[in-house]
Order: structure tokens, then C-alpha cells, then sequence
């Protein structure tokens, strides 16, 4: 059974604590058809990352701060439910022990969660937060500055490979959910789980100790 130990777990919103795949995908492929792209290409880089940078990567000719408002106010009509898990999960963390990192803006985010029926963080990092979306560590790292731990004293858990490689450059171990991509695709990340229900945290002296069953570490210890 792998066992991490962190004094903080940094959460990724979509496909991890609210469940809008389909949402996000229907929502972005309608987006794609309207501009005459192609929705499979442009669906190829939209988990993980910024609105903004999505389209800055696949329409270079449009507004991206225009589009960008215009995507995520569409997003926001629809109440997706939380996973299967999250409520009890977040429920059995200290405040200060958790926050989210997403890459919609906060006011999305925080809209989301409300209608999912779960708790809002102490602190959350959306896309206004920063000025580099993952990939890039940045998110990670300020959401760790803002809980006010280190970095490797963090654990992350992501759906999207993006946000896996942020994790990981900004030295944080990864729990990956096969929610939005298959498990082989996450291979990158140090343990894969379907889901957050096979996710129990204990407290002990102030650390948590993160037992992940029903998966199998992908790094040595």
C-alpha cells in the first residue's frame, strides 16, 4: 500500500474534487466548432491548463482574455456533483492542511464547489492568481507559500498530466485520478487511483500520513 507522509495536500478542482469532465469537454468542443477548429485537437491541450493558455495555443488569431470570459461564464451554468469521496475527504482535513490550485479563475472555482456542495478552502489559487498556468510549478508553489509550507513537505492530487509535470517541477510527490485520462497516461505521477474514496489521511503531530489503497506506487520510496 503506498504511504506518503506531507504536512499539506494541494487538491486540483476539475475531474478531482467536482466531477465536469463531460461538462468541460462538451462545453470546449462547442467552443471549437464555432471558431471552425477541431474539437479532438483542441481538447488534446485543454485539461490541466489556463482557458488563456489553451486558446493562445490553438487559436493565436483570437482574443484569448475575450474568448477566455465567454468560455468560463458558460462553464459556470453548469452545477456538476462532487466525486464520489471529496466531501468526506476534505471534511477529515485540517482547514489549514488543504487548499486548491486550479486552473479556472477563482470566482469559477469557488462557484463550483458551492454548487457541488463542498467546502471552500482557507486558500485557493485560480488563473488570476499567476502568471504561468501549468505545466508550470508556479500554481503549486504558491498555493504551498500560501498554506505556508514547503514545497516538499506537499502533496498533490491531479487529474491531468499537466498538472503532474507542475507537481513534480515544483518538487512535490503526485497522486494521480484516472478520471480524465486513463491510468497509463499518468504514469508520470508516484501512485494512480480511480478515485478519492481509495484516499485515507491520518493525523499525527501535526503531519498527515496519506494511505492510498487499491494502487501501486509508480516510484520507489
Amino acid at each position: 500500500m503506498p504511504t506518503f507522509h506531507c504536512s499539506a495536500i494541494l487538491f486540483d478542482l476539475d475531474g478531482v474534487l467536482v466531477d465536469s469532465t463531460a461538462t468541460i469537454t462538451r462545453r470546449w468542443s462547442l467552443w471549437a466548432e464555432r471558431q471552425g477548429l477541431d474539437p479532438k485537437k483542441v481538447m488534446e491541450v485543454v485539461h490541466g491548463r489556463r482557458t488563456v493558455e489553451v486558446i493562445s495555443l490553438v487559436a493565436p488569431h483570437l482574443d484569448a482574455a475575450a474568448e477566455t470570459i465567454k468560455i468560463e461564464k458558460s462553464v459556470t451554468d453548469d452545477a456538476d456533483p462532487a466525486l464520489p469521496g471529496a466531501l468526506d475527504l476534505l471534511q477529515s482535513l485540517p482547514v489549514n492542511n488543504w487548499c486548491v490550485v486550479t486552473s479556472g479563475t477563482r470566482n469559477l472555482a469557488q462557484t463550483r464547489m458551492k454548487l457541488a456542495g463542498l467546502p471552500l478552502p482557507l486558500v485557493m489559487v485560480g488563473a488570476d492568481d499567476v502568471t504561468k498556468g501549468k505545466p508550470d510549478p508556479q500554481p503549486y508553489l504558491k498555493g504551498a507559500e500560501l498554506l505556508g509550507f514547503p514545497p516538499s513537505q506537499c502533496i498533490v492530487i491531479e487529474d491531468a498530466l499537466a498538472g503532474v509535470r507542475a507537481a513534480h517541477a515544483g518538487k512535490m510527490d503526485v497522486i494521480a485520478m484516472a478520471t480524465t485520462y486513463k491510468p497509463e497516461e499518468l504514469k508520470e505521477a508516484d501512485a494512480v487511483v480511480s478515485g478519492l474514496a481509495e484516499i485515507r489521511v491520518a493525523l499525527s503531530r501535526g503531519k498527515l500520513r496519506v494511505e492510498v489503497y487499491a494502487a501501486q506506487r509508480l516510484k520507489p520510496d
